[in-house]
């Protein structure tokens, strides 16, 4: 069918900049926006700032809602629009091309006073959106305000230097010297520590915007953001304690596939947006969305006992709360951390056997390399043990299924796998495995596990059994006692492969 005259908005049609810096959809933002109480939208002294502006998107879909929200305010549709865009709505632009865009997206115009802005009373080029190009302060080869790695920028000064200005300057409240009553915006994810497109060395970065916001009191702040620093992510231990027990985060909604909100862009772990009241004081409703729906609803504490990560399963909260009444010791205490024998991935063993040769379990392959050249863990060598990968999947527990391997004695690997035990014998090993492909522990690896990581933390969770024995799902059920309802889901969430 051909639709005559159709126009689309350009903000749905622009290019990502990259799977870091992602251009946020006009429904998105209008889905982020209807998370504020409607009577802003009629109050002519409410300001908005979207610190992190790219396409200028938030700031349009603002001054669309204040246009329409003010008019028995300021009848005047001239007057009005002039009023928002000079006293109601804000940016701190993350780039100087964004700037551009932003400016272009909100006043018509790519400069604030041109020819054909929308609003006839600023003074300069900028208006309310601003940008200005700084550098990192480096200290020790890091970054003071973001920690980049100065090796990653020392390059030619007229490429862009990513010192984005709401996080790189001590009083950020200065850069427009007055309060805001709603900070919004969809931030930076994350930077390359080493210079190079190495996805492992990449750090996040959106908490920064976040912690910065926060630091701001505004009356509410809005971002989207990935949802790894629920479980896990390089340096976001203190992050993800601070916002968990803190009583102002009102709603969150969490979505397991980034392409439900951005199109065509894969992050791992899924992102989630949520809304800060200063004013909140209480339980945070959790939404969870799949495939286009809202498959979960559930006011509740974020920080839950005995737990260090944010649940993002509402109906596995329960569960989770049943096996931990039993006070077992974790299997994460059976877990080696990476490099267990202290060989790389990339490491390359002989072929074939030799004389006085250890067995080495690499990616793929079998190799054999001098009992000398192994550098951690000798004592374990000699012994049974089981092999696990450190990368399974992307983090969807209904396509990850982790593969245990036998390793029996005169054995070790490169650090593709780690290691679980050492055990007694073979048939301790064959028990152990068959407790690692039930469904009940794929379940509870996958309350910890949102990305492909599957290192020692993701196995906290899962409690130690009687390895005397083998175990097969329905025991496990039976023992800590799950409603068939209960029982349904975990066997709903993993991969039908397992058991």
């Amino acid at each position: 069918m051909i639709v005559e005259n159709y126009n689309p908005d350009v903000l749905s049609c622009l290019a990502n900049l990259s799977n870091d810096e992602v251009f946020t959809p006009p429904t998105l933002v209008n889905d982020i926006l209807d998370l504020l109480p409607n009577e802003l939208w009629s109050n002519q002294e409410a300001k908005f700032l979207d610190p992190v502006a790219k396409s200028g998107v938030f700031l349009r879909e603002i001054a669309k809602r204040l246009i329409k929200g003010l008019e028995n305010e300021i009848p005047d549709q001239e007057e009005r629009i002039s009023h928002i865009f000079k006293n109601q709505i804000y940016g701190i632009a993350i780039t100087e091309l964004t700037s551009l865009i932003s400016r272009r997206s909100v006043y018509c115009s790519k400069t604030a006073n041109g020819k054909y802005s929308i609003c006839d009373d600023f003074g300069d080029e900028q208006g309310n959106i601003k940008y200005e190009r700084l550098n990192h302060t480096w200290q020790d080869e890091k970054c003071t305000f973001c920690g980049a790695s100065k090796a990653a920028f020392d390059r030619d000064s007229g490429l862009e230097s990513y010192a984005y200005n709401f996080i790189h300057i001590e009083n950020t409240e200065n850069i427009f010297d007055m309060k805001f009553d709603v900070i919004v915006g969809n931030p930076p994810y994350q930077f390359n520590t080493a210079g190079s497109d190495n996805a492992a060395q990449a750090k996040p970065l959106y908490h920064l915007f976040v912690q910065q916001a926060i630091k701001l009191n505004p009356r509410f702040l809005s971002m989207i953001i990935p949802s790894r620093w629920f479980s896990g992510g390089w340096g976001l231990d203190e992050f993800r304690s601070k916002m968990m027990n803190d009583s102002r985060m009102e709603v969150i909604h969490d979505f397991h596939n980034a392409s439900e909100c951005f199109p065509g862009v894969e992050i791992k772990g899924g992102v989630n947006y949520f809304l800060w009241n200063r004013d909140h004081n209480g339980l945070t409703k959790f939404f969870t969305h799949n495939e286009g729906s809202i498959v979960s609803v559930r006011e509740r504490n974020l920080k839950l006992k005995n737990c260090d990560i944010i649940i993002r399963y509402n109906e596995a909260i329960p569960i989770l709360e049943k096996v931990q009444s039993f006070k077992e010791e974790s299997f994460s205490n059976l877990v080696s951390t990476k490099k267990p024998f202290g060989f790389l991935t990339n490491y390359r063993g002989k072929k074939n056997p030799f004389k006085d040769s250890v067995k080495l379990y690499a990616n793929r392959r079998i190799e054999y390399v001098k009992r000398e050249d192994i550098s951690r863990r000798i004592d374990e060598v000699d012994k049974h043990k089981i092999l696990v990968p450190k990368a399974v999947g992307s983090g969807n527990s209904k396509t990850d299924v982790i593969k245990p391997v036998y390793s029996e004695p005169n054995s070790c690997s490169t650090e593709t796998y780690l290691l679980l035990g050492p055990f007694n014998s073979k048939n301790e090993c064959d028990n152990v495995i068959s407790y690692v492909e039930t469904r009940f522990f794929h379940f509870l690896v996958t309350l910890q596990k949102n990305t492909q990581d599957c290192m020692k933390r993701v196995y906290s969770f899962v409690p130690i059994q009687d390895f005397s024995r083998k175990w097969s799902d329905q025991e496990l059920y039976d023992k800590y006692g799950f409603s068939q309802e209960e029982i349904s889901l975990i066997e709903s969430m993993v991969h039908p492969e397992v058991s």
